[in-house]
C-alpha cells in the first residue's frame, strides 16, 4: 500500500494512492497516520476517493522519536574526512524538527551559515521493538518513506562537538511524501537514492552499499532503546553531500531528494531573521 496524509477542502484525512487518485482510509475520521500504526490498525480504503491534482501531501506521520544513523556508507564517511565507524553511530533528531513537502526549509544566518541536504531512506517501525534479533527485525518494519536529514555543518562539526543541535533545527526533517508498506518493497538493501539541488544531481547512490543494513540497525538499536511503533530510523546518506564539497544550501534554493519506489520529496529553502 501507498499511504498518505492529506488535506482536502481543509480537512486532514489518511488516504491510499491508487493510480491517480487517493481512497480515503476507513479510520480517517478518529485518527491519524502515527495513531493507526501505534494501535496495530490494518489500513483499508472505502470508496470516496479524490484525484491526487486537487489535494494537497503532508508529512505522512509525526514520529514518536526519530533515530538517525551517521556515517553509514563508506564514501560519504571518507568524503567528509572520517573512516567508516566499527559500530553504528546514534545520534537523535527531534521530531518538531519534521516538516511537510513542498514546506519551506528555514534557518537564520545568526544561527547557520552551512546547511547540508542528506536523502535517506526512514524506515518505520510497526510494533514494540525490545532486543530483537537481526533474523527477525524486518517483521518489526511498517513500512518506508523518504528523509532529508538537514544539517547546520558549522553548529555540528565546528561549534558544539556534539549533533543534536545541528540536526534538529525547526524544518530540518523533511519527511514524506507517502509511506510504501513493508509487502510493497521485497529489498530495502536495493533502493536507488538520488538529491537534486535546484537542477544539479548531489547525490546517487544506492542502499546496498549501506555499511550496517536495515535488519541490524533494528537489531542494535533495540539492544539499547525500545523502539516503538511509529518511530523512524533514518538510516544514513550516500556520498555527495554539501559538506564534501563545500557548497551549502541558500536562499531560494530547492532540495529533491527521492528513493525508488517511494518517491519524491521536494523542498524550497528561505533565508529568515
Amino acid at each position: 500500500m501507498k499511504l498518505v496524509t492529506f488535506t482536502y477542502n481543509s480537512r486532514m484525512q489518511m488516504g491510499e494512492i491508487v493510480g491517480d487518485n487517493v481512497y480515503v482510509l476507513s479510520s480517517s475520521d478518529t485518527l491519524r497516520m502515527n495513531e493507526m500504526i501505534r494501535r496495530g490498525i490494518t489500513p483499508s480504503r472505502v470508496s470516496q476517493r479524490y484525484p491526487l491534482a486537487d489535494i494537497t501531501l503532508h508529512a505522512p506521520l509525526r514520529p514518536g522519536k526519530i533515530v538517525a544513523i551517521g556515517r553509514n556508507y563508506a564514501e560519504h564517511a571518507k568524503e567528509t574526512g572520517n573512516e567508516p565507524p566499527p559500530r553504528p553511530l546514534i545520534f537523535a533528531k527531534f521530531p518538531s524538527a519534521v516538516i511537510d513537502p513542498g514546506e519551506p526549509i528555514t534557518w537564520s544566518e545568526s544561527i547557520t551559515k552551512e546547511v547540508d541536504w542528506e536523502v535517506e531512506l526512514a524506515v518505520i517501525i510497526g510494533k514494540k521493538a525490545h532486543k530483537v534479533s537481526e533474523e527477525d527485525a524486518m517483521k518489526y518494519v511498517f513500512g518506508y518513506t523518504v528523509g532529508n536529514d538537514v544539517s547546520a555543518r558549522d553548529l555540528q562539526l565546528r561549534t558544539d562537538g556534539q549533533w543534536t543541535r545541528g540536526k534538529s533545527l525547526d524544518t530540518f526533517c523533511p519527511l514524506g511524501p507517502i509511506i510504501v508498506t513493508r509487502d510493497e518493497i521485497k529489498d530495502p538493501q536495493n533502493l536507488n537514492l538520488k538529491t537534486i539541488v535546484n537542477d544539479e544531481v548531489m547525490q546517487d547512490g544506492n542502499t546496498r552499499d549501506m555499511i550496517f543494513q536495515v535488519p541490524y540497525l533494528i537489531h542494535y538499536i533495540s539492544q539499547h532503546f525500545t523502539l516503538e511503533p511509529a518511530d523512524i530510523i533514518l538510516t544514513g546518506t550516500p556520498s555527495g553531500v554539501g559538506e564534501g564539497r563545500k557548497q551549502y544550501l541558500k536562499d531560494g534554493d530547492v532540495v529533491t531528494c527521492s528513493v525508488e519506489g517511494i518517491g519524491e520529496l521536494r523542498n524550497p529553502c528561505k533565508v529568515v531573521e
